[in-house]
């Protein structure tokens, strides 16, 4: 079983290091230190870094990819236009089990991260700087820093700065989750997306990005382009750095340059040299096999092509010797145990994808597949953060890249290998609980209240769908997707209100007795017939 990585493990390099710079020399570059190995960094305009950005092809390093300069004009211009002061932020929140590479930025090489945000925060003319953390090691290390260059969130300051601290949770790591948290709201994601450099923190254009593509603008900004430009490759220049675990002799963090082979980082931290498959860009990327390995290189563009991702810098092979579905079902699991509770694909779709899944390793046969493929399509585009998108991904990689592992389990009596836990989950196989609007969170949590369909009644009017779209879903037939659910707590109001409002008075809502169901006393328990004609007068 692999147990979960540290905070902060093993470095290595290949080639010059540039984010890695002093990391041979003290375990944290404090202020005095930093400046001694990078040097002073003179400010710029906001122009001239979005023509740096975009001359070195930065794009986020977060897993979405986006360009950053496009992002840095977007916000200058919605700032400009409305008259207001723009808000920084820094998103060094990396709660994926798998992803260690911005929590090893922050905890020893902190103000090379500032560096790109202070630049960005003066161009901008922005008067508050936030740094969103989830672990405790960086929480310290991200406002030590700021102490040491004497920035506070006292307001008689020029620049506001603190760290914004989360609970380690897969959803908290989303942008909006983020700045939800930052406003003083819970940190999951709202009900409904918005564009930060539209209206972010407080209503303001922010320009918020993960903590390594501030490092890298910070390199860009002292060597220039040009110079930038001579590590790694013509359309990705510069160095990527990567979290390689899973069936590995020694799990690491490696600043590479882009270009290298995929094999050759997995030969350092000493993987199998023919690995089963290689998990790329961590729990919401893409798997490829063994014979893909030997083609690929460390790139966006070079992993893309060959059917994996970047993503956020997670790189996980696995044994021969193991089950590749059993290990995905792990993961599955964890996915669905992430999910905020808000929203139904999620909420649902996860935790139902993982049993299709669990089907099939059972036995289940050609329907347990298409199944979990319907399943898998239907939570896509659905949700109020990309984690439902990001894990069908996952899903629907794994059936592509296992077609004989899956053709055993689905055709015949299984592979016949066990499941040796080789990618890493946090202790138990979760993450810490708490957050609020989480899975355990009182508000968000499951109640003792489920809603039944009648289908002796429904006639497909889909009103359901509308008032109630955490629970149902409506099938290619018009109808909804499920016969019976739980309701989520925060939902309770809605879930009567589509019992009142169905015009077929098709709907029914019953308390779960099941034991160790909270109760709830807020809700009407409504008994069959009398009750639903009792809601339809």
């Amino acid at each position: 079983m692999n147990e979960a990585l540290p905070d902060v493990p093993e470095v290595r390099v290949v080639g010059l290091p540039q984010l890695t710079s002093g990391f041979d020399l003290v375990e944290r570059l404090d202020l005095p230190m930093h400046l001694k190995v990078h040097g002073p960094l003179e400010p710029m305009g906001g122009e001239q870094l979005a023509k740096l950005a975009e001359n070195i092809n930065l794009k986020g390093r977060g897993g979405a990819g986006f360009p950053f300069h496009k992002k840095l004009r977007s916000v200058a211009e919605a700032a400009i236009k409305r008259g207001v002061r723009p808000v920084v932020v820094v998103n060094g929140s990396e709660d994926e089990p798998a992803c260690r590479k911005d929590t090893v930025m922050i905890n020893r090489a902190p103000h090379l991260i500032l560096d790109g945000a202070l630049l960005c925060a003066e161009a901008l003319g922005a008067r508050t700087l936030v740094v969103g953390v989830t672990r405790e090691s960086t929480q310290r290390s991200m406002e030590a820093a700021l102490a040491e260059r004497g920035l506070s969130n006292s307001r008689r300051s020029a620049l506001r700065a603190f760290v914004q601290r989360n609970p380690v949770r897969m959803v908290t790591g989303a942008a909006a989750s983020l700045i939800r948290s930052i406003d003083g709201g819970p940190a999951i994601p709202p009900g409904r997306k918005v564009s930060a450099s539209q209206n972010g923190v407080g209503g303001a254009p922010t320009l918020l990005s993960n903590a390594e593509t501030f490092a890298q603008l910070a390199i860009a900004a002292r060597i220039g382009p040009e110079r930038y430009g001579n590590t790694g490759l013509y359309d990705e220049p510069g160095t990527v750095m990567l979290t390689v675990s899973g069936a590995v002799a020694r799990p690491m963090v490696i600043e590479v340059p882009t270009g290298v082979p995929l094999r050759y980082v997995l030969q350092l931290a000493g993987a199998p040299p023919v690995p089963q498959g290689v998990l790329t860009g961590g729990y919401h990327g893409k798997w490829i096999d063994a014979a893909t390995v030997n083609e690929a290189v460390v790139s966006r563009n070079s992993l893309d092509a060959v059917g994996g991702a970047l993503g956020a810098g997670a790189i996980l092979p696995i044994t021969q010797e193991t089950c590749p579905l059993g290990e995905s079902l792990r993961v599955a699991q964890w996915l669905a145990e992430e999910s905020a509770g808000q929203c139904g694909p999620c909420y649902l779709g996860l935790p139902a994808a993982a049993r299709g899944l669990e089907d099939i390793l059972n036995g289940g046969g050609p329907a347990a597949l298409e199944a979990l493929k319907q399943v898998a399509k239907n939570v896509k585009r659905r949700g109020a953060c990309s984690h439902p998108d990001g894990s069908a991904m996952f899903l629907e990689s794994t059936i592509k890249a296992f077609t004989d592992d899956l053709a055993a389990h689905v055709l015949g009596n299984g592979c016949g290998r066990p499941v040796e836990g080789v990618l890493p989950l946090f202790e138990g196989g979760r993450a810490p609980s708490g957050i609020p609007g989480g899975a355990e969170s009182e508000e968000n949590g499951p109640s003792r209240q489920k809603i039944y369909v009648d289908w002796t009644l429904c006639r497909g009017h889909g009103l359901c769908a509308d008032i109630l779209p955490e629970v149902f879903q409506l099938g290619a037939d018009g109808f909804p997707t499920v016969a019976q659910a739980k309701v989520p707590r925060y939902a309770e109001a809605k879930a009567l209100r589509a019992v009142r409002r169905c015009p077929a008075l098709a709907l029914r809502i019953e308390e779960d007795t099941r034991a160790g169901a909270p109760s709830r006393n807020n809700l009407p328990v409504l008994s069959q017939g009398r009750g639903r004609r009792a809601l339809g007068r």
